[in-house]
């Protein structure tokens, strides 16, 4: 097996983060070992100062960008013809209890372009169901629900 090979193995499979902090309040700084950055904040009620999303956000856009990868690559596949992809999440977290863990999250996508309505169906439940490794987490103590439509490109 070459070098690069088994370098993108190793970075397929082991991941580092490291956090600093921004300020003297809530507003933190994740960074990959690509250097590529994420910023966090804490709720105003805390204290927070809306300076970046909040970790619990954080978790529902990764559960999003997961599963669009996937849907982009399952359609890219078939050979259709994807101009856009939007996805909108709702989720309800428990009520006065600490940690306060999702119990139900509602997805929708919004496929653009000319995609077979049964092509679209299949690859956003391949998604959900089998490959988003964020839904396989998050689906042991949420109800996660699924919803697509598919558009024409304007």
């Amino acid at each position: 097996m070459a070098k690069s090979q088994i370098n993108f193995l190793l970075k397929s499979f082991f991941m580092k983060i490291d956090i600093h902090r921004l300020d003297d309040a809530f507003h933190l700084q994740a960074v990959n070992e690509d250097g590529n950055t994420l910023e966090t904040d804490g709720a105003p009620e805390i204290g927070g100062g809306g300076k970046g999303m909040r970790p619990m956000q954080v978790v529902l856009a990764a559960l999003g960008t997961c599963s669009s990868i996937d849907v982009i690559l399952l359609l890219r596949k078939q050979k259709q013809d994807l101009k856009d992809i939007k996805v909108s999440i709702e989720a309800e977290r428990e009520k006065d209890k600490t940690p306060s863990l999702f119990t139900d999250i509602h997805v929708h996508y919004q496929l653009i372009g000319a995609i077979d309505d049964k092509k679209a169906e299949r690859a956003v439940s391949l998604s959900m169901e089998k490959m988003c490794s964020v839904a396989k987490i998050l689906e042991k103590t949420a109800k996660i629900t699924w919803s697509y439509e598919v558009r024409d490109a304007d």
